[in-house]
């Protein structure tokens, strides 16, 4: 999915957002916006959203020497979701068809997206487990279902702080011995890293490896050796968020989106409606 005007002024809010969040100094919040200003015109329309966001907030961290600004913001968005785990764990035993809960409720927590909105509180996620529970999901199910099941090698794609654990209800019910999950290389927004992946007890269920970039989404050119590797040997790719979704439509390897639509942008390109609870199968591979 390339890169649209309308991702601009999205662009910019968000390094404002994160600029005012490292430092109180507005003549700091006038060169980051100057800096984005520029990266923005400086970039190509035939990439994807997050190839721009990366380069804003490489700019942002080394204007501030801030490393990590959402670091805190990361943690306790972890925090957030690990207090909901045992409530979120009881009600998938108590479902009659408990993995397909599970795929609800993970893309329920693609809600936690600071990129998209700049502040998710916990009546965001309770509203967007309430309308997992309520709405059916977008895509074939069976398929899916079918699809993990005969899968010898399942990469599973993370994407934000605290919508991990969301991760967590579905992979504790995937042939996890089959499973690698991937996060993020570097801090990026509140997208998802190592740490956050240990946080919420992810490493103690799967492996979990670094996909090498500081990307938003999965940007291969960026990717690590190891991490493009294992996404070829994959039979079955799970990719979580809209960043993924925006960096890997394109690709011919068998992907599943799981992702809430939260952007106009998104629900124009894959003629569904704002809210959608998706499950998107890519194209296959040959």
């Amino acid at each position: 999915m390339n890169l649209y005007f309308d991702c601009i002024p999205c662009i910019l809010r968000q390094s404002l957002d994160a600029a005012r969040l490292v430092t109180p100094d507005t003549s700091l919040h006038e060169a980051i916006l100057r800096e984005t200003l520029l990266a923005c015109a400086q970039t190509g329309y035939d990439q994807p959203p997050p190839m721009l966001a990366a380069r804003v907030h490489r700019r942002l961290r080394a204007l501030s020497g801030v490393d990590d600004p959402y670091a805190e913001i990361r943690r306790e968005q972890n925090r957030m979701a690990l207090a909901l785990l045992p409530e979120l764990e009881a009600r998938i035993v108590a479902a009659d068809d408990p993995f397909r809960l599970a795929v609800a409720l993970a893309i329920a927590g693609n809600i936690i997206d600071l990129g998209v909105k700049g502040d998710v509180t916990k009546s965001d996620v309770r509203e967007s487990i309430e309308a997992a529970l309520k709405n059916e999901i977008t895509g074939n199910f069976g398929e899916f279902h079918t699809a993990v099941q005969r899968a010898e090698r399942i990469l599973y794609l993370a994407d934000n702080a605290g919508e991990i654990v969301f991760d967590r209800l579905l992979i504790e019910r995937l042939p996890r011995d089959r499973v690698v999950m991937a996060v993020r290389g570097a801090p990026v927004i509140n997208d998802v890293i190592l740490s956050d992946a240990e946080q919420c007890g992810i490493d103690s269920l799967v492996r979990v490896v670094s996909n090498g970039s500081d990307a938003p989404g999965t940007v291969l050119s960026e990717c690590s050796a190891e991490f493009k590797e294992l996404f070829d040997s994959a039979d079955l790719i799970i990719a979580k968020g809209q960043g993924n979704f925006e960096t890997l439509s394109g690709t011919d390897a068998q992907v599943y989106f799981l992702f809430k639509v939260k952007c106009r942008l998104v629900a124009e390109h894959t003629k569904l409606p704002l809210g959608a609870h998706v499950l998107l199968r890519s194209q296959v591979r040959p």
